[in-house]
């Protein structure tokens, strides 16, 4: 039950934001090219969902950043605890 839990928190945000960028075009506003969605798909997708959250809601200034440090943090974390698990994996 653990790693289906793990396995949702780390492709959960990829296939969101693959869906939303696919079936929406909030993805495509938020951003003007298609090279930063594409590097926050595969690199910090929690940054660059909650990015486009907050820039379909009113845009991205001020006090809207510390969300998208939140999603930072979470991408920061999904990585430690894959480190983490390598870790101290038994074998």
């Amino acid at each position: 039950m653990c790693c289906l839990a793990l396995l949702a928190f780390g492709l959960g945000p990829r296939i969101a934001l693959l869906a939303w960028w696919i079936f929406g075009d909030k993805v495509d506003v938020a951003f003007d090219t298609w090279i930063w969605p594409l590097l926050g798909l595969l690199l910090l997708p929690w940054t660059t969902l909650f990015y486009v959250i907050i820039w379909s809601v009113g845009g991205v200034n001020g006090e809207e950043w510390l969300f998208v440090a939140l999603g930072f943090a979470l991408d920061i974390a999904t990585y430690s605890a894959r480190a983490a698990r390598a870790r101290y994996a038994t074998t």
